[in-house]
């Protein structure tokens, strides 16, 4: 008899951190009761520790699937749509079916308009874990389920310069860049001497052949986006994220057609319904989908319509353990039209020992994990922190 899920289980990892994400906090940013922060660059919460939501499923024959999903805010909302409403509807199915059963759990809140949000974070973990549970019971690494193997390494971006001066933000670049990387993105929001001048350090510090982008935090308006990205153009800007409120397609496209830099977004999209206006719009030529939110299924789905309308894929990849980054590296492994990766080195460095497997950055490159599934599995201390 053919081997059926027998339980999904939920649990929350939280790691402390000695710096914030995005680097100590700036005059004015004060942390919460609850152990929050607010950037005052983009108005945007952020937890002064790293936590992520992990989840296991079982089949009746004791293989085991994981999947990892967001844990940055009110992680106990993603652990109560498992426990309480998704889990128990994959009970029972057949493990093999991942994108049927992806499928059928987001029609059931479909018409209650649940179409992004928390409510995709817990079906993205879940997904996960079926297709990993699907490469461990076929006993084939996750990228030979998705079509097969294209790149044996994902050139990776260093991302993110977490130091309080301009010139220790330059200071930090250059040192992964003497590690073999020769991509990079900076914060806008702790570019507390102005984007142009951020961007004209970092250029004269790394080099003409770098590559720099800018993650603007959906901070903008169009015409403010326009003038700022408009002012780094001089150095080279290799691409603008996310330069206005995320709301904001029609002021997307005006950006997009008014400067010379290619527009990146989708980080926070959740499924390819997401691209859809955007595409219609013309109003991105990098395309960011984030495993965390989409699972493996609407991951593959946004990359097959970017490639159909000619867009690059430069998946965005942050705070976890590294579960949903390793079913990130296999997808993005297979699709034609992935150019790069995110690589958040204050994440994944300190964090790398909650898992087990072989999958690395380094030289400028992530390899991927070997092994059936995702080809990684929480580590013991990871075990440990999850029966806490």
């Amino acid at each position: 008899m053919a081997e059926r899920v027998a339980s999904v289980t939920a649990h929350t990892i939280t790691l402390p951190r000695e710096t914030p994400y995005l680097g100590a906090l700036r005059p004015g940013e004060e942390t919460s009761a609850r152990g929050y922060i607010v950037r005052k660059g983009n108005r945007t919460v952020y937890p002064t520790v790293d936590r992520s939501v992990v989840l296991r499923i079982e089949t009746t024959g004791g293989a085991v699937g994981w999947g990892e999903t967001y844990g940055i805010v009110a992680p106990g909302t993603v652990l109560a749509l498992v426990e309480d409403l998704l889990g128990p509807f994959v009970v029972g199915r057949d493990p093999l079916d991942a994108a049927v059963i992806h499928d059928d759990l987001y029609d059931l809140m479909r018409v209650r308009g649940y179409t992004g949000g928390f409510y995709l974070d817990a079906l993205a973990a879940i997904d996960i874990a079926l297709w990993d549970l699907a490469g461990k019971l076929a006993g084939l690494p996750l990228v030979k389920l998705l079509g097969g193997q294209r790149r044996e390494r994902i050139p990776a971006y260093v991302s993110g310069l977490p130091e309080r001066t301009r010139a220790a933000r330059a200071d930090l670049a250059a040192h992964w860049q003497k590690r073999g990387f020769s991509s990079f993105k900076f914060a806008a929001p702790v570019a507390d001497d102005g984007l142009a001048r951020e961007m004209a350090t970092l250029r004269e510090r790394l080099g003409e052949e770098a590559r720099i982008a800018c993650d603007m935090h959906w901070a903008h308006t169009a015409e403010e986006a326009i003038r700022l990205i408009r002012a780094m153009e001089p150095h080279d800007l290799w691409f603008a994220e996310a330069p206005v409120h995320t709301e904001d397609v029609a002021g997307l496209a005006r950006v997009a057609a008014q400067v010379s830099t290619t527009i990146a977004a989708g980080e926070e999209w959740r499924t390819v319904f997401d691209l859809v206006p955007r595409v219609e719009r013309r109003a991105c030529g990098i395309v960011q989908p984030e495993m965390g939110h989409t699972g493996v299924t609407e991951f593959m789905r946004i990359g097959g319509y970017a490639e159909a309308h000619h867009l690059k894929v430069i998946p965005h990849a942050t705070i976890g353990i590294g579960l949903f980054l390793a079913a990130s590296l296999h997808a993005s492994a297979a699709l034609a039209a992935v150019d790069c990766h995110e690589f958040q080195h204050s994440i994944f460095e300190p964090n790398r020992r909650l898992l087990t497997g072989d999958m690395d950055c380094a030289d400028g490159f992530y390899t991927l994990p070997t092994g059936p599934g995702l080809g990684v599995e929480p580590s013991s201390e990871a075990l440990d922190l999850l029966r806490s």
